[in-house]
C-alpha cells in the first residue's frame, strides 16, 4: 500500500469547481483546487503491479504540476477528452522516478524520466499508422490493447501516475537521467520535450520572426527549444511578471512584452499597420512570421491570431480552454497547427527528401538540452503529497508568487 492523489470525475464537482474558479482573477483558480471541490482525494491505495517482463515498477521522486492538471481540476478542460481517460486514474506525467525492478540495460534504482504517451507499443498493440511514422503522439489505439483508456500516463487507471509513491510504465516509455543531471533538472525533461516537438512541429524559416506567447514553463522552454534548433531571427516574448521577463532574456528572447498593448509594440518593432477597431482588440495587417501560443488561453490564442502577417502560422502548444473568434484565421489565411506531447521516433517536419536523415526523438534531445541550459532555479517549490492543497495554490498562483515550476515530491513525509 503506498499514497496517491486520485482523481474521480464526478459531475457534481465539476460544475463547482467551474463557477467557484470562474476566472484567475481575484484568486478563484487557487481558491477552486484548495477548496472541498476539488476532485481529488489522498488515499492509500494499493500498489499498480506489472503486466509483465516488460514493465517495470516506478517510485517517483519529483513530479510537476502542470497547467493542463490545473485546468483539469477547475474544470476548464474541454470535455472532448473525458472518453480518453479512464477512472479513477492518479495524475502526474511530468515524472522523474527510480525503478523498482531491473530490465535489461537498466539496474535496479535506475533514475528515469517517463514518456508518458500510452501508445500502441506500450499497449501490446501492432502499430497504428502514426506510431508506425514516429509521430506517436498521435496514436489512434489509446483506448485499446492491453491497457484500460488513457492518453498519458496520469490520465490512466491501470498505470497510476507521478502523483503517488508507486506506479508502472513501459520499458518503452524509460530514459535514462545522466549521473549530472541535478532532480531539479530532469524532472522538466517532460515540458521540455513537449517544447523540443512544438519547435520541430512546422518549418521556421533562417531569420524568421516568432512571437511566444506566455512565460511560464512551457513558454520559457519553447524559447529555449527555438533558440537551441532552429534558426529563428527575432525572437519576441510576451511576459506577464518581471522573473518571468528576466528568464526569458536569459534564454534569449530578443525583446520582451507585456500583456498590455501587445499589438502596438509590435508595430513598432515590425512596421506593421495597426488596426483598431470600434469593438474588439486591435490587430496589425503586417506582424510576425510565426506565433507559439503557450498559455492554453483564449487570450492567448487571440493575440496570436492578432500578431501575424497574412499567411503567417499559430502553433498551439498549450491545451486550449476557452473559445476565439478565428476571423483574423480566415481572414489573414494563417495556419493553425496543434503541437501535443512529444513523438519518439522522427520530427514531426517532413524530411522524407533528405537522403539518410537520422530519425531523433524529442526526449533524447530535451535531455541534452536540460543537461546544458540554464534551468537551476526553474523548480523552487517542492511538496510532499500531504500538503496537496497548498501545492496546489502555489501552482495556480505561480506567476504572481514568482514562481516558475511546482512540484510533487512524493517520498517526503
Amino acid at each position: 500500500m503506498s499514497l496517491a492523489l486520485q482523481y474521480h470525475r464526478s459531475a457534481g464537482r465539476y460544475f463547482a469547481a467551474r463557477a467557484l474558479s470562474g476566472t484567475r482573477a481575484g484568486g478563484r483558480l487557487a481558491g477552486a483546487l484548495a477548496s472541498n471541490v476539488a476532485p481529488l482525494r489522498l488515499v492509500e491505495q494499493t500498489d499498480p503491479v506489472p503486466a509483465d517482463e516488460r514493465w517495470v515498477r516506478i517510485e517517483p521522486v519529483l513530479s510537476g504540476i502542470c497547467g493542463s492538471d490545473l485546468s483539469l481540476l477547475t474544470g476548464r478542460s474541454s470535455p472532448y477528452l473525458g472518453p480518453l481517460t479512464s477512472m479513477p486514474f492518479v495524475p502526474g506525467h511530468e515524472v522523474l522516478g527510480r525503478t523498482l525492478d531491473e530490465l535489461p540495460g537498466l539496474p535496479q534504482g535506475s533514475r528515469v524520466v517517463i514518456d508518458p504517451v500510452l501508445r500502441c507499443a506500450v499497449r501490446g498493440l501492432p502499430a497504428c499508422p502514426a506510431c508506425l511514422a514516429g509521430h506517436t503522439s498521435r496514436c489512434d489505439h489509446i483506448t485499446g490493447g492491453a491497457l484500460a483508456a488513457g492518453l498519458q500516463t496520469g490520465f490512466c487507471a491501470d498505470t497510476g501516475g507521478g502523483w503517488s509513491q508507486r506506479m508502472i510504465a513501459h520499458a518503452s516509455q524509460l530514459h535514462l537521467v545522466p549521473d549530472s543531471l541535478p532532480d531539479e533538472i530532469a524532472v522538466l525533461a517532460e515540458p521540455l520535450a513537449c517544447a523540443v516537438h512544438a519547435a520541430r512541429r512546422v518549418p521556421i524559416s533562417p531569420g524568421a520572426s516568432v512571437l511566444v506567447i506566455g512565460a511560464g514553463t512551457v513558454g520559457l522552454l519553447t524559447l529555449l527549444a527555438l533558440r537551441k534548433l532552429t534558426a529563428a531571427g527575432e525572437v519576441c516574448m510576451i511576459a506577464k511578471h518581471a522573473h518571468q521577463a528576466e528568464r526569458a532574456r536569459q534564454l534569449g528572447a530578443t525583446q520582451v512584452i507585456s500583456t498590455e498593448g501587445t499589438a502596438r509594440t509590435l508595430r513598432r518593432s515590425t512596421g506593421a499597420l495597426l488596426v483598431e477597431p470600434e469593438l474588439g482588440e486591435d490587430y496589425l495587417l503586417g506582424g510576425m512570421d510565426l506565433a507559439f501560443e503557450c498559455t492554453g488561453g483564449a487570450a492567448g490564442l487571440n493575440t496570436a491570431l492578432r500578431s501575424l502577417r497574412a499567411g503567417g502560422t499559430v502553433v498551439a502548444s498549450g491545451m486550449p480552454s476557452g473559445g476565439v473568434d478565428l476571423t483574423p484565421l480566415w481572414y489573414r489565411e494563417l495556419l493553425l497547427v496543434g503541437a501535443y506531447a512529444s513523438a519518439v521516433g522522427a520530427s514531426a517536419i517532413d524530411t522524407s527528401a533528405i537522403a539518410d536523415e537520422p530519425a531523433q526523438g524529442d526526449f533524447p534531445e530535451a535531455i541534452a538540452l536540460a543537461s546544458a541550459a540554464p534551468l537551476d532555479g526553474y523548480v523552487d517549490a517542492t511538496y510532499p503529497l500531504e500538503r496537496w492543497r497548498a501545492a496546489l495554490d502555489h501552482a495556480a498562483s505561480a506567476g504572481r508568487l514568482g514562481t516558475i515550476k511546482v512540484v510533487f515530491a512524493p517520498g517526503r513525509g
